[in-house]
């Protein structure tokens, strides 16, 4: 059907490359356009303190288990 050369295979793909680059350029950053600024304060604010409760969490989970299971620590590495 067609007869493409070896060059002329190295130069479709060679302006394929740039311009598929070109047009996902394009759609990434019309995603983070539509994406908008992302988090408000208050949801970060409420976030953060989630974060915090559960760090809290975890460091009283480890000091029980350290009194109740000495070496638990080298055993779960």
């Amino acid at each position: 059907m067609f007869d493409i050369t070896g060059g002329q295979l190295v130069a479709i793909v060679a302006l394929l490359i740039p311009i598929t680059a070109i047009v996902m350029n394009g759609v990434v950053k019309m995603r983070e356009r539509d994406a908008g600024p992302g988090l408000s304060a208050e949801a970060e604010r409420a976030l953060m303190e989630r974060a915090d409760r559960l760090n809290e969490r975890v460091a009283q989970l480890e000091t029980i288990l350290d009194a109740e299971s000495p070496g638990w620590r080298s055993r779960a590495s």
